[in-house]
């Protein structure tokens, strides 16, 4: 309800409304007749897209509103990675190997959240799995000289050649530089370390792809032109550059984390190689004979080249993902866990946490759509009278409705940062205050259902509204795959302030997570299926939010015996208490209001990646069986759903 009140009182709003492709019909009552919703597309400015259709969002000034506001509808594929602020830049002068880094930029934190990653950035990796790891690299390197090789003969130009010689020879002086881990680390350079599965997929894949064995292309020896033969070399810069363009990245990601003091870091040299100038310029050097490469391609073999780019983006993760980290870890909780000990527990939130949009936006513009011009009175097939305000008195109520809950919720965010700040996590505090911002939460409901404008909405207009719901980029994938993992002893739980739980049900249908998941959130009162106006109000506050997460937690505890790991993902004030007691809070979004009440009471905002990385020292200092606990005071923030996924699964 939030983000809708902020919407109806903007002015913007009007002019970029939801236009849910209403096409009418009649249903015959025994007093009259009514519209129904088919709700097949959104569209703007009376141009109807498809379904899959984005929201974009832009920061608010107002700190104490959610600080997000709908601008317009937009068809372009990339706006929902605009969304979890992972595309920044979309110019048409792009080179190919920017556009298809910024497209997959976010599967980067699959090999960020790797057990091998972690731990080397926390300075406790094993000695010999990093020497396992030298010795896969080399098998890895020689590989990309031998695929440099094969580019140089393909390509016809005597810069592209001369740019793919300097490349394959910084290969060489980079595996000079293993070569010296190997004696400056003790390694026995006698030993024999056989390259692992993942390593033999992506070396396989890129020689087959330098050496023109590319799925629907011709293979090297029947292409007869010179044009031919410098598509291969295109494919193969294709193949290795997400390679160059990810260590660059994870190289200045740890860089970030590993302080100029720690000069005894144990693998600050390799840190310092891959976050420096130099590979940076290396990375930038492959990019541009990419986007040089590519210039003459057609379409569909520059579609033939991003899958390439993508494959062997994830076959560079698996590669980071299969080093065998024998020692204790933190992550990913799917491997921590015991199934027969403990049980995850997944709790999210739904509004702007697993949307896009608010579920009250929707539930709002449905009845606005759906409402006569005129006020009518009429009679279901039980004889039952059925009042529906016109649609100018219901956008006039819906107006009115939201100016007073801006101003009541501003005045209520105000109120609780006024009060004294504290030092270390007050909890009991945090409850009282928010204990106030739960008795507004419900005298704004009751003005809702008094004022009627929830009356007459049809129960198959809100599933169809629902199964039509964007959710946020990779949280269907993440809740489908915890069900999907039989080695993970795992139940998922979403609470909600949402009005009406069918739409959110028909929202996870579409991923056939709507019979598996336990959504506890409010439900609509039906009369032969048109609302009534009522709300059955369960979920309304902080207060109740909080009591449901503690009344599942130990129901599963008594029933199941075991202990429960608990992460809860959300994204507004009214999540802190659930956040807290999880033993992981994850922060979604940007909302300046949860920092700001949080920060009021001791709370602590700690990116995600960081947090991992200094969990996983403090893991191994201690020597605990468990480094997660909840009221720990700190919070963590993720720019998106991968990064949870990451987290809970790893690379599945």
């Amino acid at each position: 309800m939030r983000l809708l009140f902020n919407l109806l009182q903007n002015p913007n709003f009007i002019s970029c409304r939801f236009d849910l492709g209403i096409k009418p019909y009649t249903r015959s009552y025994s007093g009259g007749s009514s519209r129904l919703l088919l709700l097949s597309s959104y569209s703007y400015n009376n141009n109807t897209t498809t379904t899959n259709n984005y929201c974009n969002y832009k920061k608010k000034s107002n700190s104490n509103n959610q600080n997000k506001k709908l601008l317009s509808f937009s068809t372009s594929s990339s706006s929902r990675l605009d969304i979890m602020g992972v595309v920044t830049k979309t110019s048409e002068d792009e080179g190919t190997a920017k556009k298809f880094w910024n497209k997959y930029k976010k599967e980067s934190v699959y090999a960020m959240y790797t057990p091998f990653v972690v731990c080397l950035t926390s300075g406790d990796l094993d000695l010999k799995t990093f020497h396992h790891y030298i010795a896969q690299d080399a098998y890895f390197l020689k590989a990309f000289s031998q695929a440099y090789e094969l580019a140089e003969e393909c390509a016809d130009d005597d810069d592209a050649k001369a740019a793919i010689l300097e490349l394959r020879n910084k290969v060489v002086h980079e595996l000079q530089m293993h070569e010296s881990y190997v004696r400056e680390w003790g390694f026995n350079p006698a030993e024999e370390i056989a390259p692992n599965s993942a390593t033999v997929k992506y070396t396989e894949f890129l020689l087959a792809t330098a050496s023109g064995k590319v799925e629907g292309e011709k293979s090297l020896g029947k292409i007869a032109t010179p044009f031919e033969k410098t598509k291969i070399a295109a494919y193969a810069l294709g193949a290795m550059t997400p390679c160059m363009r990810l260590y660059a990245f994870l190289g200045k990601e740890i860089r970030e984390l590993v302080s100029p003091e720690e000069v005894d870091h144990p693998y600050k040299k390799w840190i310092d190689t891959y976050s420096s100038d130099d590979f940076e310029a290396d990375a930038l050097q492959t990019e541009e004979l990419l986007d040089k490469l590519s210039i003459s391609l057609t379409g569909e073999e520059l579609e033939v080249m991003e899958k390439l780019y993508h494959q062997a983006m994830n076959l560079e993760i698996d590669f980071f993902d299969a080093q065998p980290v024998t020692q204790q870890i933190l992550i990913p909780l799917s491997k921590m866990i015991d199934p027969n000990e403990e049980r995850l527990m997944l709790f999210t939130d739904f509004d702007l946490t697993c949307t896009v949009v608010d579920s009250s936006a929707i539930l709002a513009e449905i009845a606005k759509l759906t409402a006569p011009k005129a006020a009518q009175q009429q009679q279901d097939e039980g004889g039952n009278t059925l009042s529906r305000m016109s649609s100018t008195d219901l956008r006039k109520t819906w107006d009115e409705l939201s100016g007073r809950y801006t101003e009541e919720y501003e005045q209520c965010i105000e109120s609780i940062l006024t009060r004294e700040k504290v030092v270390g996590l007050d909890i009991d505090g945090l409850r009282s205050a928010l204990e106030q911002l739960s008795e507004f939460e419900k005298r704004a409901n009751i003005r809702v259902i008094e004022s009627g404008v929830l009356k007459g909405i049809s129960l198959d207009d809100i599933k169809r509204a629902g199964e039509h719901m964007i959710l946020q980029d990779g949280s269907i994938n993440l809740l489908q795959k915890v069900f999907a993992n039989d080695g993970l002893n795992a139940s998922v739980h979403v609470l909600s302030y949402c009005w009406c739980s069918d739409l959110m049900r028909a929202a996870f249908s579409p991923g056939g997570l709507d019979t598996l998941l336990d959504i506890q959130a409010n439900e609509f009162d039906y009369e032969d299926g048109v609302s009534t106006g009522e709300i059955r109000r369960a979920v309304q506050s902080p207060i109740d939010k909080v009591e449901y997460f503690k009344q599942i937690f130990q129901q599963n505890e008594s029933e199941n015996g075991k202990l429960n790991v608990t992460v809860y993902v959300g994204d507004s004030v009214g999540d802190l208490l659930c956040l807290l007691e999880a033993d992981i809070g994850i922060v979604i979004g940007s909302s300046e209001s949860l920092r700001k009440v949080g920060r009021q009471y001791g709370v602590k905002f700690v990116p995600l990646f960081p947090g991992v990385v200094n969990k996983q020292k403090e893991f191994v200092k201690s020597n605990l069986s468990s480094g997660w606990e909840g009221l720990s005071g700190v919070l963590y923030t993720a720019s998106s759903w991968a990064e949870i996924h990451a987290l809970i699964l790893g690379h599945q």
